[in-house]
């Protein structure tokens, strides 16, 4: 006949109990109580703490439940969990169920198996899970710190692709050992094959066959650590003389070259220009330049940054409309500024990211005179220049709580009338800082005639003394 398997709870108990420990007496089974954990309580029918037993150096502070309830000494979230191992029959499969204890300063957490008695008492052993609770505290933190720490390095590793995406300068990073392509900027692409599938390929197969031996030589001397003067090499593909410069650096033990190519184009400049051109990839506000037709021939990283582009390389060719102002309105209002005044200052409106969002900005602008006009804009973000502002000292008109409080003290009509010119005033004064004070395009945006807009102004008490001679013709 085949035996049948034992259960998972007979598994954890003596199967010769009664023979072995039938005659165990009182001391000995407090020893085994205390042994089975950090604390024992036994408990009567009634569920009151009678007697306790515990090791840690609070023992003092648990004596203090003797004579109470077992359900009042732990927090209202154990009280069910308590009222259940209590409840349960004897010889029920007992399980470990974890209940705080509050105590004076700090909780103390405890799992707890009990034990029906014969005499119908119940022995409650417990175990501290302080130290369980700290070292999970820990690993936590460890955890989060970590979680820190990697973020902090993805965004670095971001930072430094997109410097090295965007730099105009062409590099390139070259495995030491092998003297294969691992890294290609879009610069170098265009120069090397105008394609970006150049890592992999070995770098002496993009030079001409007669130059090979000079790089091979020039990359060992570059990799003892000295800094050597660049090399000059024709390239394979056009036949072109180029400027090579390598700098040996290592990486979790392995050794890579950052390679530099300067062509003769770069050479041609002037000092003088490669500083102006250095200095307006690196001003703070956004730099635009168009053609007649707006649309973008160049720019510099603060506007990629701006609308939200990877590189500047996905804004040229586009319209300028795509990213700057409302359509039809702010691009017109600034080309009119600059077409009669030359430049445009300060023109308050917002620029739109290619993911959706948008800033709000002040540009101004200027146009080349030659007979291929280019115009050039600068943005700022008003918030940078509301920080730098000085704290506003004239009267401001009144507010819409200023004109509630005199309903009863006025009638309605001149509560109306002063609330009507509070709004008028307002429309204006926006639609003047808008137009940076042009009085004609204010006119235009507040759908007014001139001679209306002075008027008005000459009410308000905002004339000039030329708005004057405007209105009296």
């Amino acid at each position: 006949m085949k035996q049948a398997t034992p259960s998972a709870d007979d598994t954890r108990r003596f199967r010769q109990a009664s023979q072995w420990l039938g005659q165990l007496d009182a001391d000995v089974a407090a020893e085994l109580a205390a042994a089975g954990g950090d604390l024992a309580l036994l408990i009567d029918r009634d569920g009151v703490i009678r007697d306790v037993a515990s090791g840690e150096e609070d023992e003092l502070e648990l004596r203090q439940w003797l004579g109470r309830q077992w359900a009042d000494t732990v927090t209202d979230e154990g009280r069910v969990k308590v009222a259940e191992m209590l409840a349960s029959p004897s010889g029920a499969a007992a399980r470990w169920r974890q209940v705080t204890h509050p105590a004076t300063g700090h909780d103390i957490p405890v799992r707890y198996r009990v034990v029906k008695l014969a005499n119908g008492a119940t022995l409650a052993i417990g175990r501290d899970e302080r130290i369980l609770a700290r070292l999970q505290q820990r690993l936590l933190q460890v955890q989060q710190s970590l979680e820190r720490d990697y973020l902090r390095l993805r965004q670095a590793e971001s930072r430094y692709r997109l410097l090295f995406e965007m730099t105009a300068e062409p590099m390139l990073i070259v495995d030491a050992a092998s003297l294969r392509i691992r890294e290609i900027n879009p610069a170098a692409s265009r120069i090397l094959t105008g394609s970006g599938n150049l890592p992999g390929q070995p770098l002496v197969a993009q030079v001409n066959a007669e130059h090979r031996d000079r790089l091979i030589a020039f990359l060992g001397a570059a990799g003892t650590g000295n800094s050597i003067a660049p090399v000059r090499i024709e390239l394979a593909r056009s036949g072109e003389e180029v400027a090579l410069s390598a700098r040996l650096f290592r990486q979790q033990g392995e050794g890579y070259f950052l390679v530099g190519l300067a062509t003769d184009r770069d050479s041609a400049l002037q000092p003088e220009e490669r500083l102006t051109l250095d200095l307006v990839e690196r001003l703070p506000d956004a730099f635009v330049l168009t053609d007649s037709a707006l649309t973008v021939v160049s720019a510099n990283s603060a506007f990629s940054e701006l609308v939200h582009a990877a590189t500047v390389e996905q804004l040229v060719g586009r319209p300028l409309g795509d990213f700057l102002g409302r359509p039809g309105i702010d691009l017109d209002l600034i080309r009119a500024q600059v077409g009669e005044h030359g430049v445009a200052r300060n023109v308050a409106t917002i620029a739109r990211g290619i993911d959706g969002g948008q800033e709000e900005v002040e540009v101004s602008a200027v146009r080349t005179g030659d007979g291929h006009a280019h115009y050039a804009f600068t943005m700022r973000l008003v918030a940078r220049r509301l920080r730098d502002l000085p704290p506003v000292t004239r009267d401001l008109p009144r507010s819409v709580e200023q004109l509630t409080d005199l309903v009863g003290r006025m009638p309605l009509k001149d509560i109306v009338r002063e609330s009507t010119d509070l709004i008028e005033r307002l429309c204006i004064e926006a639609a003047l800082n808008y137009t940076s004070n042009n009085r004609a395009s204010a006119a235009e945006i507040l759908g007014l005639s001139r001679q209306s807009l002075y008027s008005k102004l000459h009410r308000h008490g905002m004339a000039r003394m030329d708005d004057t001679d405007a209105a009296a013709e």
